[in-house]
């Protein structure tokens, strides 16, 4: 399973750094995508990065805002979320997408074509 973590309380306006690792093992081979699902919501995909790194996309909700990075040497990805809004606020989980890509489409994908997900880590943005 990939573990995220990082998540907290936090103004509008703020920022915070998640982070997905997997714990005994490394995700250096995955293609890692970050969803995020509110109360009363369906998931939804909100960014992607490839094996490399070399590929990053980003929905429409959380673009210019949030930036996806990684770094193998120390096994991690990095989402960090900067100007963060009220509508933020969710439950965020990294997972691998089960075709190992990340393009576009693959942040339309169901949640069932991702896999490794775990407890997720929860994001609020409150006055």
């Amino acid at each position: 399973q990939l573990q995220a973590s990082g998540g907290g309380s936090v103004q509008p306006g703020g920022s915070l750094r998640l982070s997905c690792v997997a714990p005994g093992g490394s995700l250096d081979d995955y293609a890692i995508a970050w969803f995020r699902q509110s109360p009363g919501k369906e998931r939804e995909g909100i960014s992607c990065i490839s094996t490399t790194g070399g590929s990053v996309y980003y929905s429409d909700s959380v673009k210019g805002r949030f930036t996806l990075s990684r770094d193998n040497l120390e096994k991690t990805v990095y989402l960090q979320m900067s100007s963060l809004k009220s509508e933020d606020t969710a439950v965020y989980y990294c997972v691998k997408p089960k075709t190992n890509f990340c393009v576009p489409r693959t942040l339309r994908r169901p949640f069932d074509d991702m896999e490794y997900w775990g407890q997720g880590t929860q994001v609020t943005v409150s006055s």
